[in-house]
C-alpha cells in the first residue's frame, strides 16, 4: 500500500492520465491554425471586409458624378420639291455631352452614408462575435477531446483492475477459497468494461474529428493539463457587476444596438423621400456635322460644329408619389420597434449567459476542490478494500465497487475541470471582452 506521502503524486500521475506532453499541440496552437483554417472564420472575415465597403457606399451619395455621352450618325436624306423636283444629300453628324453633378441637398443620401458608417461598425462588431465564437468552439472541441482521452483512459484502467480481479476469482474458485458467484460478477463487471471501452473509443474519435472540421487537420496528441493547475474565482466576485457589464457590453447586445440605429435611420431617410433635392450640374457638349455630298439635284451643304457650357441648379420637388413614401416610412417604423424589441430580447439574453457563466466558474471552482478531496477518499477506501480483500474480510465485489467509485470519480473531476475552464471562457465572452490572452491563461494551465 502507498503510503500517504506518496498518494497525492499518484492521483496527480491519475488524473492526467499518465501520458507525456512533450511534442503535444497546446491550446494556442490549436486556436492559431483555427484562425488560419476554420471556414466559418474566414467566411466572418470575408464578410467584414464586404461590410467595411458600405461606409464609401454611403459616401459616394455626398460626392460629384461625372458623366459622358457621345453619338454619331450617318443621314441619307431625299426630299421631293412639288413639281417633279428630288434633292438628295448624305453626310454625318455626331457630338458628346459631359456632364458634371453635385448634390447640394439630398437628405436621403446623408442618411444613407449615416447607415453606411454603421454597417461598416457592425461588420467589424461581427467579426469580433466570429473571433470570440472561434476561440469558445476551439476550447469546447479541444476539452472534449482530453475529456474522451480521459474518460477512455479510465476505461481502460477500470477493464484492466476487473480483469485482474477476474483472473483472482478464477483462482480463488478452483482451490475452493471463494464461490462461482465472484467469478460470476467479476465476468460481467469485465463484459460491461469492455462494452464501454469500445463505445468510448468510438466517442474519442468522434471528439476528433470534430477537433479537425475547426482547424481543417488532425492536430495530433494534445497538452493535457498540469499536475498543480489551479483555478480562480471570477474577479470580480459580484455575479451582479459581471449581468451588468453584460447588458451593454455583450457583443451580441452591440450588433442589435446598432440594428435598432439603423432602423431608426432607415424611418428619416423614406420620411426623406418627401423633401426636395437640389443639384447643381454643369454640362459641355459638342455637335457637329459633315458637310453634305452633292447628289442628283443638290447643291454641297457646309459642315458646322456647335459647342456648348451649361451649368445650372436642379430643384425637384415631390408632390405624390401614389402613396409609396409614406407606405415605405410606415413599414420601416414598424421595423425600427421590432428591432426595439430584439435589443430587449438581446440583453436579457446577454445577462442569463453571464449568470450561468459566473456561476459555472463558482460552483465549477467549489467542485473540482471537492472531487480533488473525493479522489483522494476513493483512493483510500480502494486501498483500505483490497487489504480487507487479502486478509478476509472482504469480498472481491468490495473491491469492483471501490475501484468502479475511483474511475468515476476521476472522470467527474476532469469533466469539473474541462467544464469550469470553460465557463470562464464564455464569461468573458457574454460581457464581450473575450480575447487571446483569455485563452492563453487558460493554456498556462496546460503542460508544455
Amino acid at each position: 500500500m502507498p503510503s500517504m506521502k506518496k498518494l497525492p503524486l499518484l492521483l496527480a500521475a491519475a488524473l492526467l492520465g499518465g501520458s507525456g506532453s512533450a511534442g503535444a499541440a497546446d491550446l494556442l496552437q490549436v486556436y492559431r491554425l483555427a484562425l488560419d483554417n476554420d471556414p466559418q472564420f474566414l467566411a466572418a472575415r470575408h464578410q467584414a471586409d464586404a461590410g467595411r465597403e458600405k461606409e464609401a457606399q454611403g459616401l459616394s451619395g455626398l460626392l460629384p458624378t461625372l458623366g459622358a455621352s457621345a453619338n454619331t450618325q450617318w443621314n441619307d436624306l431625299k426630299r421631293d420639291v412639288n413639281g417633279g423636283a428630288t434633292t438628295k444629300a448624305e453626310y454625318n453628324s455626331h457630338g458628346y455631352t459631359v456632364t458634371l453633378t453635385q448634390p447640394l441637398f439630398r437628405w436621403q443620401n446623408v442618411v444613407a452614408y449615416q447607415q453606411g458608417r454603421m454597417q461598416a461598425a457592425q461588420a467589424e462588431a461581427q467579426l469580433a462575435q466570429a473571433r470570440q465564437d472561434v476561440i469558445l468552439r476551439v476550447a469546447q472541441a479541444y476539452f472534449d477531446v482530453l475529456y474522451a482521452e480521459e474518460n477512455l483512459r479510465a476505461l481502460q484502467a477500470q477493464k484492466k483492475a476487473i480483469g485482474q480481479q477476474l483472473e483472482q476469482a478464477k483462482k480463488n474458485f478452483e482451490v475452493g477459497t471463494a464461490t462461482i458467484v465472484d467469478t460470476h460478477e467479476a465476468q460481467s463487471r469485465f463484459d460491461l468494461a469492455t462494452a464501454q471501452e469500445i463505445a468510448a473509443d468510438s466517442d474519442l474519435e468522434i471528439k476528433r474529428r470534430a477537433l479537425d472540421v475547426i482547424v481543417g487537420k488532425d492536430p495530433g496528441a494534445l497538452a493535457q493539463l498540469r499536475e498543480r493547475a489551479a483555478l480562480e474565482r471570477p474577479q470580480p466576485d459580484v455575479m451582479a457587476r459581471w449581468v451588468e457589464a453584460a447588458e451593454t457590453d455583450a457583443i451580441a447586445v452591440q450588433l442589435q444596438q446598432l440594428a435598432l440605429e439603423l432602423a431608426a435611420k432607415e424611418v428619416e431617410k423614406n420620411r426623406a423621400g418627401h423633401y426636395p433635392t437640389l443639384d447643381a450640374v454643369v454640362a459641355h457638349g459638342n455637335a457637329a456635322q459633315n458637310a453634305a455630298l452633292p447628289l442628283v439635284g443638290s447643291n454641297a451643304a457646309p459642315g458646322y460644329e456647335t459647342r456648348s457650357t451649361t451649368a445650372a441648379l436642379q430643384l425637384n420637388i415631390p408632390l405624390f408619389q401614389g402613396g409609396f413614401v409614406n407606405s415605405k416610412t410606415r413599414e420601416a417604423e414598424a421595423n425600427r420597434e421590432a428591432s426595439r424589441q430584439q435589443l430587449e430580447a438581446a440583453r436579457r439574453n446577454a445577462a442569463q449567459a453571464a449568470r450561468q457563466a459566473y456561476l459555472g466558474v463558482a460552483n465549477g471552482t467549489a467542485q473540482v476542490a471537492a472531487l480533488k478531496a473525493a479522489l483522494v477518499s476513493s483512493q483510500s477506501s480502494l486501498e483500505s478494500n483490497k487489504l480487507g480483500y487479502e486478509v478476509g474480510v472482504r469480498i472481491s465485489i468490495d473491491v469492483l465497487n471501490a475501484e468502479q467509485q475511483l474511475y468515476a470519480t476521476r472522470r467527474d473531476l476532469a469533466k469539473a475541470w474541462y467544464d469550469t475552464l470553460l465557463a470562464q471562457l464564455r464569461l468573458k465572452s457574454a460581457v464581450g471582452t473575450l480575447e487571446e490572452a483569455d485563452l492563453a491563461k487558460v493554456n498556462a494551465l496546460l503542460a508544455q
